[in-house]
């Protein structure tokens, strides 16, 4: 958390320099390697930096307890990762010349893992306030997200990225607990 808001008031004090050289770039846009990582860093405003901070303190601080901090970093990197292969196999499929940014991937991940480690407990929504379990809560994103991004009808968000981080985190948890596709047992 303290690495996202550190930042992102670089970049505003950069005039917006730092983001758009961390910034996830399309294949053909200026991508560079390292981005697949630092996209997950920078945020496009304070609101989308705040509500994912929220997200990454709601679900992330659980995780961590459970996990210890060694493990939630290798599944929020996975998460991180897998959502920028999938953002960057859309934007090529469909020639967008737009960058990405934000820890949205990684968050859809951690919700994920959340739901399928904690499926029955309450998760009160902010807006609007209903209560839901979390493995609904985890259909419903999942859906609306599919939903969405196939529509199109929510531009300029990386819906694709933030299924590609819910993948990642599925396959992480099936890899540590030796589950097809993976082979062998692990301890989770």
């Amino acid at each position: 958390m303290i690495i996202n808001v550190a930042a992102y008031f670089l970049d505003v004090l950069s005039g917006g320099l730092l983001g758009r050289w961390l910034a996830l770039w399309p294949l053909s846009y200026g991508f560079l390697p390292f981005q697949v990582v630092t996209y997950a860093f920078m945020h496009g405003s304070f609101g989308h930096l705040f509500f994912n901070m929220i997200g990454l303190w709601t679900f992330g601080g659980e995780l961590e307890r459970l996990w210890g901090t060694k493990r939630f970093i290798q599944f929020y990197t996975a998460s991180v990762l897998s959502a920028a292969v999938a953002q960057l196999l859309v934007t090529w499929l469909m020639g967008s010349p737009y960058p990405t940014v934000g820890a949205s991937g990684g968050l859809f991940g951690l919700l994920l893992a959340f739901g399928m480690l904690f499926p029955n407990r309450t998760v009160m929504l902010l807006i609007p306030p209903i209560p839901l379990k979390a493995k609904t809560l985890v259909l419903v994103y999942g859906g609306l997200e599919l939903f969405l991004g196939v529509t199109g009808t929510q531009e300029g968000v990386a819906h694709f990225a933030h299924l590609g981080g819910m993948v990642g985190g599925f396959l992480m948890i099936r890899y540590w607990r030796g589950q097809p596709p993976f082979r062998g047992r692990r301890r989770f």
